[in-house]
């Protein structure tokens, strides 16, 4: 029988990180460990409130998880069918408990995940790194900090949009990807995308609200820059419907569900010639790492979140100038800074 466990985890953040949507100091989310005979795997909860997520919520999924795990951890297909099941929607649980599976039946096999799924780990994308909301003068110094990063991803949805891409592009000439968390109206993204366009952007993501699908729509036929969704794109069912307002579309293991659903998904989107991205919400190197994994499938990253804490108690993928390095260990090839998570067997990969 797999069993289950799951742990609350504070993650600080170095500076406070603005978006468009609102302000964070930490980062609630939960750690959660699954045995199997004498393999442990572990996962990572990254909750946003945005989706009707929080610690609480994923302690009391984790609860109900017990017990509907089977004792095979080969049927991750039948394992998430089950979650389904269980519970509607609650993706960061699901997907805390999808990478962690995906960790044990790696260690089983003494493989890393990106093995197991046949991907080449020098073809990882450069991640982007990013600059959360400030005055135009402050995002352009940290813009300026973050010369190791040949990307940058810009937050914007605000009155000084246009300013704060001046005073960026001014300090550095790495590229730019812009994005607006859903915070202008089709009419504004329009008239501000067509503005910061002489700046050389790379694309911009979710200039408006998630529902807005003609709005989308209206954006990317107005504009020369190619438009990604991110909080409009949630389930595999919303791809054929984006197909014909967007360019691509960024997808997220808390968002989507975890390992499983977000490689169909980005099949998916291939299929629909939509470019591919994966993304996060402020997490360790533990959901980070586990999202690098796929990245060998995908056109753009932006898995930083574990860059932008002060606390991350996991070791796995590393940075270089950009480029996200695979750990070569079995399963995810985390370890742990301390004893709190770490099974023997973590502790001699290190």
């Amino acid at each position: 029988m797999l069993h289950i466990d799951a742990k609350p985890i504070d993650l600080h953040l170095i500076t406070p990180f603005r978006i468009a949507r609102g302000v964070q100091h930490t980062a609630s989310n939960v750690v959660v460990e699954v045995k199997h005979d004498e393999a442990v795997g572990y996962g990572e909860a990254a909750p946003s409130k945005y989706y009707g997520e929080s610690a609480e919520t994923v302690m009391a999924c984790i609860a109900m998880f017990a017990g509907n795990l089977g004792d095979d951890p080969f049927l991750i297909e039948e394992i998430i069918q089950r979650l389904d099941k269980v519970i509607r929607l609650h993706p960061s649980a699901k997907a805390a408990v999808d990478m962690a599976i995906y960790d044990i039946v790696g260690k089983m096999l003494g493989v890393p995940v990106y093995k197991l799924l046949g991907l080449n780990p020098t073809h990882t994308p450069r991640t982007s790194f990013t600059i959360g909301l400030d005055t135009p003068a402050e995002m352009a110094k940290k813009a300026l900090l973050a010369q190791d990063y040949p990307i940058l991803k810009i937050k914007v949805g605000t009155r000084h949009d246009i300013e704060i891409l001046k005073a960026i592009r001014d300090v550095t000439s790495a590229v730019i990807r812009v994005d607006a968390n859903a915070g202008w109206t089709p009419k504004e993204a329009i008239k501000n995308i067509n503005a910061i366009a002489q700046y050389n952007i790379e694309f911009v993501e979710q200039p408006v609200p998630a529902h807005d699908l003609a709005g989308l729509k209206l954006v990317r036929d107005n504009v020369s820059l190619p438009i990604i969704a991110d909080e409009s794109c949630v389930t595999i069912e919303d791809l054929p419907r984006l197909s014909e307002c967007v360019d691509g579309v960024n997808f997220k293991l808390m968002k989507n569900g975890g390992i499983s659903n977000v490689l169909k998904m980005i099949h998916v989107a291939r299929a629909y010639n939509l470019r591919t991205m994966l993304g996060c919400m402020i997490e360790s190197s533990l959901a980070i790492t586990a999202a690098a994994h796929l990245t060998p499938l995908v056109d753009y990253a932006d898995l930083d979140g574990h860059l932008l804490i002060s606390d991350d108690p996991f070791t796995g993928v590393a940075v270089e100038r950009g480029k996200l390095v695979l750990p070569n260990r079995p399963g995810l090839g985390v370890g742990s800074r301390s004893n709190n998570y770490s099974s023997s067997e973590q502790r001699e990969n290190k």
